[in-house]
């Protein structure tokens, strides 16, 4: 297993969202270094406890033995946390967290085909044991499938070129590492001074569509609500627009004071009811100056915090 060292953002943000206390017990959707969980196990000691899960094995293992000075209190799964409700009793959890996108240590190690820094296999998979990569993705969707998946969830202009381009070259040679999709991209659409790379945006998309992350992070939610208290909360950390739009949408939808039927809210339809939670903070929790200035990676981190009624 390489060397998996996640350095957790807002994690004073985080306890003081939670309020882990001793006997508690608490939930990490995804526990990835276990530096979020072993402040939650600190702070809940000498007896809360803990339940954990991620996607990614390696990010198991490396928490297993980060949490070794708290054996007995916590328990860990090779899982995705969209299924947390099927091993957590509902209504047993005093707090929850979601660190969302994905990891330091999964951008660096060039093997896992996240990033164009480096050039490695185009695999993009948090979860090593799912067949579909970013290369068989490439390789094999239509260009009108592409560009949906660029537009949609990279939100790139250049959707439709990019997507035939990538048709076109795969059929003289199959896209099999990152450098041979990023220098497509670049090639298209040369960098001429921007900060960001041209392939920012495909590549997000593309991860998010291997990983299915945007139907994860729904079905996560629902799991979440099922297995938290009453007067328990829930804390989400996102990195982007798409991750954050669920999450308040999520709670917009749980903080009204009215349900109403079908889809569509029509005023006159509406039936009063107790909101099902209520936001801590009306507006997004943010990194620090001084977390910023010692971990750029946080500056697009964004915490909510729904509190469950």
């Amino acid at each position: 297993m390489p060397d998996f060292i996640h350095k957790p953002v807002m994690v004073a943000e985080v306890l003081d969202a939670l309020r882990p206390r001793a006997g508690g017990r608490y939930a990490d959707g995804t526990v990835g270094g276990g530096g979020h969980a072993a402040a939650v196990l600190a702070g809940s000691w000498p007896d809360g406890r803990l339940s954990g899960c991620d996607r990614d094995g390696d990010a198991v293992e490396a928490a297993r033995a980060r949490l070794a000075e708290f054996a007995g209190r916590f328990e860990l799964r090779h899982e995705n946390f969209a299924g947390m409700a099927g091993w957590i009793p509902a209504n047993s959890c005093d707090g929850m967290l979601l660190d969302l996108g994905v990891s330091s240590p999964q951008l660096d190690v060039a093997e896992r085909g996240f990033s164009f820094q480096q050039d490695g296999p185009l695999d993009m998979r948090m979860d090593a044991r799912q067949a579909l990569t970013a290369a068989e993705l490439v390789n094999s969707a239509s260009a009108e499938e592409l560009a949906k998946i660029f537009w949609e969830l990279g939100d790139e202009r250049d959707s439709r070129r990019f997507a035939r381009a990538m048709v076109h070259d795969r059929e003289q040679r199959p896209f099999r590492t990152t450098r041979q999709l990023a220098e497509l991209i670049e090639r298209l659409s040369p960098r001429a001074g921007r900060k960001t790379h041209p392939a920012t945006k495909v590549f997000q998309a593309l991860r998010l569509a291997v990983n299915d992350e945007l139907s994860s992070l729904k079905r996560g939610l629902d799991a979440a609500w099922t297995i938290l208290k009453p007067g328990s909360r829930l804390a989400v950390i996102t990195f982007h627009s798409l991750e954050d739009r669920l999450v308040k949408e999520f709670g917009r939808a749980r903080t009204r004071d009215y349900t109403f039927p079908g889809g569509t809210d029509v005023p006159e339809l509406r039936v009063p009811r107790t909101p099902e939670a209520v936001w801590v903070t009306r507006k997004a929790i943010k990194p620090g100056a001084a977390e910023l200035a010692a971990n750029p990676r946080s500056r697009s981190a964004q915490l909510r915090v729904l509190e469950k009624r």
